[in-house]
Formats: C-alpha cells, sequence, structure tokens
C-alpha cells in the first residue's frame, strides 16, 4: 500500500489542487468579495509562474517528498507516535492536528524574524489577493517550510496517509482562504470557528502592520485564539481595506523576476513582529 501511495501521490495532489484551483477561480468571477484593483493578466501571469518554479525546485532538492519521508520513519519505528499503540484514524487525527500547529508557528515565526520576513513579505507584497496568491511564495521560503515539514514528520513519527491529508487539506485550504469570494456574513461567524475563511484570513494581508502580524492560520482557526494572535475585522472594513505591503507597492514588483529578489533589496521595514510602526518610516 506505501508504495502505491508514494507512486499515486502527485497524481491525488495535482488533481486536488486543479479541482480546488478551478473551483474558488470560478467562485471569484461570479461573486467576488472585493473589486480587484489590478488585472488578472497582470498578476497572474507571475503568481502561477511561481508555483511552477517551486514545483519543479521541490522535485529536485527535495525528490522523496514528504509523503516519501514518513514510508520511512513507519518503516524504521522512527517518531512519538510510532512508539505509542494508538488506532491508526488516532495517529492520524493527532498527526494533522501538530501538523497545523507546527505550520502556525513557522508562520508566526516569519513574521517575527526579521531575515525570515524578507523571504515571506514576497507572498504579501501582492496587491491584490485571490486564489492565486494562497500558492505565492519565494523558492527560499518553500525550501526551509519543507525543511521544517521534514523534521516534523521524522519526530512525530506522521504516518504516510495522514501528511497525503493533510498536504491536501493545507493546498486546498490556503486557495480557499485566499480566495476573493463572498460568504454570507452569518455563515462566515460559524465557518471561522471550524476553518480559516477567507475574511478572517484577509485581514492578514492587510497594510497595516498590527492587522498583518495576526491571523497566523492557514487551515484551523484554533491557534490564532488560543495563543491571542485572532483579529475579528480589518478596520477599513473588507471592500477598503488596502491589501499588501508599504515597501513594494509598484506594479512592476508585480513581474516573476522582482519577486525572485525581493528579498535582497529595500528595508526589511516595520512589518516583522515587536517592530514599532509608523507610516512613512
Amino acid at each position: 500500500m506505501t508504495e502505491t501511495l508514494f507512486a499515486t501521490e502527485p497524481i491525488i495532489r495535482l488533481s486536488f489542487f486543479l479541482a480546488v484551483f478551478l473551483t474558488v477561480a470560478l467562485w471569484e468571477v461570479f461573486l467576488p468579495r472585493r473589486q480587484q484593483s489590478i488585472s488578472r493578466w497582470v498578476r497572474w501571469p507571475s503568481n502561477l509562474c511561481i508555483v511552477a518554479l517551486n514545483t519543479i525546485v521541490l522535485r529536485i532538492v527535495v525528490p522523496i517528498g514528504a509523503v516519501g519521508l514518513a514510508i520511512m520513519v513507519q518503516e524504521k519505528s522512527w517518531g512519538l507516535l510510532n512508539q505509542l499503540a494508538l488506532p491508526g484514524w488516532l495517529a492520524i487525527l493527532l498527526s494533522v492536528l501538530i501538523l497545523d500547529l507546527v505550520i502556525y508557528l513557522q508562520h508566526v515565526m516569519f513574521h517575527a524574524v526579521p531575515a525570515l520576513w524578507r523571504l515571506h513579505r514576497m507572498h504579501h507584497a501582492d496587491l491584490d489577493i485571490d486564489v492565486t496568491t494562497g500558492a505565492r511564495f519565494h523558492p527560499l521560503e518553500i525550501l526551509l517550510s519543507i525543511g521544517i515539514k521534514l523534521a516534523a514528520v521524522a519526530a512525530i513519527g506522521v504516518p504516510p496517509l495522514a501528511i497525503l491529508i493533510f498536504e491536501i487539506l493545507l493546498n486546498a485550504t490556503s486557495m480557499f482562504n485566499h480566495g476573493n469570494i463572498r460568504i454570507p456574513a452569518h455563515l462566515d461567524r460559524v465557518l471561522r470557528w471550524f476553518v480559516v475563511t477567507p475574511d478572517m484570513h484577509r485581514v492578514h494581508h492587510s497594510v497595516n502592520p498590527q492587522e498583518t502580524n495576526s491571523n497566523f492560520g492557514f487551515n484551523l482557526p484554533w491557534w490564532d485564539h488560543l495563543l491571542g494572535t485572532y483579529g475579528s475585522q480589518p478596520a477599513l472594513g473588507h471592500e477598503a481595506m488596502v491589501i499588501g505591503i508599504d515597501e513594494f507597492r509598484s506594479h512592476r514588483e508585480l513581474r516573476l523576476d522582482r519577486m525572485l529578489v525581493q528579498p535582497f533589496h529595500g528595508s526589511v521595514g516595520n512589518y516583522p513582529m515587536h517592530r514599532p510602526w509608523k507610516r512613512g518610516s
């Protein structure tokens, strides 16, 4: 079974990616939450190219992937969960919850450490937010992220099926909660107790650093509530709020070449957590 899972994992993940991407993209067309300030034809080519580039880089640098490592971990009985006599379903559930907490803490770290913020800010430098923003990350951040994820898989002893489920959920919820999609307010209030909704995560992409440093969850919203980083709504409202960061407001920064060099030029700004914020400083 593990060999079959390893062989089919890329196809399974790609199928879910395309299905969720097309669903959210069509939802954005027919029920948008905000008026887009920049044409998709300007933003999408670079955002989709960075997705393709990251996929190629990961396949070259880490060919076995997280699922391959999880198979090895299971065979060698490494990690905490492999030392416990847990039912399979419970091991999978605990693995998904712990991995989601790890991703939350990693996200906070990328906002707290100025050098890491330089990498992560490319994600925030998008001047609009939609389904493609959910996969717009710098290749160096992607490589650091997979290193953290692989270490977590080995330490926890994540079952192979659990890491596949988690990867699918993470990609799907990232595209969903970055989507420029309208959900009725009463339904959003209920949903955001169980999943990070677009209205909840959009606050995180505000140009206001105080709002940027809130709502770090990608999948589950509970960590933000438990650890004091939850922000309900943007101060200016969802239609009027400004997306992006102060350091990169030019449309030319949306080009692929400019996106790739963003970590290496310009000021780190006042976005890293605990830095004093003054607009224009």
